[in-house]
C-alpha cells in the first residue's frame, strides 16, 4: 500500500523523458481550461485577493487527501473484493463491484475541496452570500481541478503524444486533453455548488450531492473497462454532466443576484464585513 502511494504522488510530480517546454505547455493549458470555466462563474479574484490562497490550498490539500485517504481505502476495499472472488467474477459484477471505491472517490475529494470553503465561511462569522459561496466553490474546484488537469497532460507526454498523432489518427488523439477540459468545468461547477449550499445553510447535503455527481462521472470508466462504452461516448457523458451542472449554477446566480418586484439589487459583498 505504502509503494502504492508513494507512486501515485511521484507520478503527479516526475515525467520521466518529458522535456521542460512540453511541461510548461502542460502546465499552460490546465490553467487555460481553468480560465475559460471560472470566465463563467467570474469570482472575484481581483477584489478578494484571498480567493487565490482558497484555490492554492484546495489543490495541494486534496492531492495529499486523496494519497492519504482515498488511495489507502481504495487499496483496502481492492484487497477485500480480490480475497472473494475471482478476477472473472470481477470482471462479470465490475459495474457493481467497482461502486465502492468510486464512492469513495468522490466522498474524500469533494470533502478535501469543501475544507477551504469552510474555513472562508468560519471566517466571515458563518455568513457568506450565496454569491460569494459560488466564488469561494469554483476557486476550490478550479485549484484541484487545474493541478489534476497539468499532471494528467504531462503523463499523456511522458507516454508519447505528439502532434504527429493527431495527423494519424484525427481528433481522438486529442481525446485526453478534451477529457481533461470537461474535467475541469466538473471540479469547478461541483464545488461551487458546495459552496453554494454552504452559503444556504445545506453545506453537508450539497457536498452528498456533489459527491454523488463525482461518482456518477467516475462510473462511466467501468462500461468503459468492460467494452461498452468507447471513449468518445465517455467524454460525451463527462461533457454533459458538466455542462449540465454549471447551466443549473448559472440559474442560481441568476436567481441570487435578479431583484425582485419590489427589491432594489443587492449590492456587491463588502470587503470589509470581517471577511471576504
Amino acid at each position: 500500500m505504502w509503494a502504492q502511494m508513494q507512486s501515485y504522488l511521484d507520478s503527479w510530480f516526475h515525467y520521466t523523458g518529458v522535456s521542460a517546454d512540453l511541461i510548461v505547455i502542460g502546465i499552460a493549458l490546465a490553467i487555460g481550461f481553468g480560465a475559460v470555466w471560472l470566465l463563467a462563474h467570474w469570482p472575484p479574484l481581483f477584489k478578494q485577493h484571498w480567493l487565490w490562497a482558497v484555490a492554492v490550498f484546495s489543490a495541494f490539500f486534496t492531492l495529499l487527501a486523496v494519497v492519504f485517504i482515498q488511495v489507502p481505502l481504495r487499496w483496502w476495499i481492492g484487497e477485500g473484493i480480490t480475497s472473494y472472488w475471482d478476477n472473472q467474477t470481477i470482471y462479470d459484477w465490475l459495474l457493481l463491484v467497482g461502486l465502492p471505491q468510486l464512492i469513495i472517490s468522490g466522498l474524500v475529494q469533494e470533502g478535501a475541496k469543501m475544507v477551504p470553503m469552510v474555513a472562508w465561511w468560519w471566517r466571515a462569522g458563518k455568513t457568506i452570500t450565496p454569491r460569494m459561496g459560488l466564488a469561494i466553490g469554483a476557486l476550490a474546484g478550479a485549484g484541484f481541478g487545474i493541478f489534476e488537469a497539468a499532471s494528467a497532460h504531462n503523463q499523456l507526454f511522458e507516454l508519447g503524444w505528439t502532434w504527429s498523432l493527431v495527423g494519424s489518427q484525427g481528433l481522438t488523439a486529442l481525446a485526453g486533453f478534451w477529457e481533461r477540459f470537461w474535467i475541469v468545468g466538473f471540479h469547478i461547477s461541483v464545488s461551487a455548488l458546495v459552496g453554494y449550499g454552504l452559503a444556504k445553510g445545506k453545506g453537508w447535503q450539497f457536498y452528498l450531492i456533489a459527491a454523488a455527481l463525482h461518482t456518477l462521472v467516475n462510473f462511466v470508466a467501468l462500461p468503459y473497462a468492460k467494452g461498452q462504452l468507447n471513449v468518445n461516448q465517455v467524454e460525451i457523458c463527462v461533457a454533459v454532466v458538466a455542462f449540465v451542472v454549471t447551466a443549473v449554477l448559472m440559474w442560481l446566480r441568476w436567481q441570487e443576484t435578479r431583484p425582485g418586484p419590489e427589491t432594489p439589487p443587492a449590492p456587491d459583498e463588502p470587503a470589509a464585513a470581517g471577511t471576504e
